[in-house]
């Protein structure tokens, strides 16, 4: 058995694209994953399947159940419970001196972006917010918010042309423990 992280983007906020969370559980079943596990609101579910396949099938497997449910699209990218555990020790932040742990988050790219558009936004100043690409992951430090930074999803999908989504320091720990990570 294989062990995923699909991470939905968009759903349940502000009344739109609304999915329970116990309906998206019983879709994930109807695709042959096992131990479906869902976790808060906002589109995180950890599930095996019987053999391995790529994120990039997975995501667009999932994806096109949820149109066809649904009627409405929403990104899903997907990690590896290894992937997983890459981006719990590879984030930057964690061993700088005053760095308060509740205002870290991770953008998760779909894929690898090119790196000519990595550079052209590394040297970009944000301050006091900052951020670091590395592999498929977005590094950030917000310490007045994530709700007040520019370093969006949207930044992040203009800039680099890859599918994004963001999750908060906290809830990537929570979702690296429902694993086993």
């Amino acid at each position: 058995m294989t062990d995923y992280i699909s991470i939905l983007r968009g759903i349940n906020v502000s009344g739109k694209k609304m999915i329970r969370m116990e309906d998206l559980k019983v879709l994930y079943e109807g695709l042959d994953f096992s131990e479906v596990t869902t976790y808060i609101q906002s589109g995180n579910v950890i599930f095996k399947t019987g053999f391995p396949v790529s994120n990039s099938v997975l995501s667009e497997k999932i994806e096109q159940a949820i149109e066809e449910k649904y009627h409405f699209h929403v990104p899903v990218i997907i990690r590896t419970t290894d992937e997983m555990y890459q981006v719990l020790s590879s984030n930057p932040f964690l061993n700088e001196e005053g760095i308060n742990r509740e205002k870290l988050h991770v953008t998760f790219l779909e894929e690898l972006p090119q790196s000519t558009k990595v550079i052209a936004i590394k040297e970009s100043d944000f301050s006091p917010d900052r951020f670091r690409i590395i592999g498929k992951e977005v590094y950030l430090y917000c310490p007045g918010g994530y709700g007040n930074t520019k370093l969006s999803n949207t930044f992040f999908e203009k800039k680099l042309h890859v599918k994004a989504t963001t999750r908060n320091w906290k809830t990537v720990g929570k979702l690296a423990e429902l694993t086993g990570i």
